[in-house]
């Protein structure tokens, strides 16, 4: 029998074949990465603040989506703390400090004074820290002293 020809078809076949039983895994398949904590995101935290409807008296807004990691889902549930230098005091006042909760979708919302500079950086700093998932610290920055949002998503990896 002459040397057979690889074809299309018989590729198709053995690629597919492959795929099924592990061989190979597509570059999806790896699965979402989980948040690296970020330097100084610590500072000045305040264990188990408490959960608020708003951080004093509100103009400025922290949101963010928070899902596990690999596959990506949503987590509802999870206690954010948020805390920041603002308009109505420093970060390492307890004043400045709340928590809030995801909601069905994983998305967490919670307005808070408008946060300015600190060090020389507007700033805020963000925490997930129960035992379910790892805890991770964030510290994003404000791309301008005048901006009224800030958006920082968590992907956890279970512990």
């Amino acid at each position: 029998m002459p040397n057979s020809l690889i074809t299309r078809r018989t590729m198709i076949a053995a690629s597919g074949a492959a795929l099924s039983t592990g061989l190979l895994t597509p570059a999806q398949a790896a699965g979402l990465a989980p948040t690296q904590t970020m330097r100084g995101g610590a500072n000045n935290y305040r264990p188990g603040a408490p959960v608020v409807e708003r951080i004093g008296g509100g103009g400025f807004w922290m949101t963010g989506t928070v899902r596990r990691a690999g596959d990506g889902a949503p987590l509802p549930g999870q206690r954010i703390q948020v805390w920041a230098h603002t308009t109505e005091g420093h970060e390492r006042d307890a004043h400045s400090h709340g928590a809030t909760l995801t909601d069905a979708n994983g998305e967490y919302r919670l307005e808070m004074p408008q946060i300015v500079a600190a060090f020389g950086q507007a700033h805020a700093h963000l925490a997930y820290d129960s035992p379910e998932f790892e805890t991770v610290f964030l510290r994003p920055l404000l791309n301008s002293p005048r901006d009224t949002t800030l958006n920082a998503d968590f992907v956890l990896q279970p512990a």
